[in-house]
């Protein structure tokens, strides 16, 4: 059984398919959710935004701590 990648708790780094305005930043993992058409889906926030986000694991990346320092 496949799983998935990303973890609660674990800043990841959010590329969107549309151009809807995301904020440059760490997004944090908030909640697992199961599979949707064969991906994943995570919600996940930002610090810089009020609301979450429900996202494919394919829209994600691990965010590095040298992203973090930059």
């Amino acid at each position: 059984m496949t799983k998935h990648k990303y973890d609660v708790g674990q800043k990841v780094r959010y590329f969107s398919r549309m151009r809807v305005a995301a904020p440059n930043s760490e997004f944090e993992v908030v909640r697992l959710l199961p599979s949707e058409g064969g991906e994943f889906q995570y919600r996940i926030k930002s610090a810089l935004e009020k609301t979450e986000r429900v996202v494919t694991e394919d829209q994600l990346s691990n965010f590095t701590a040298r992203e973090a320092a930059s």
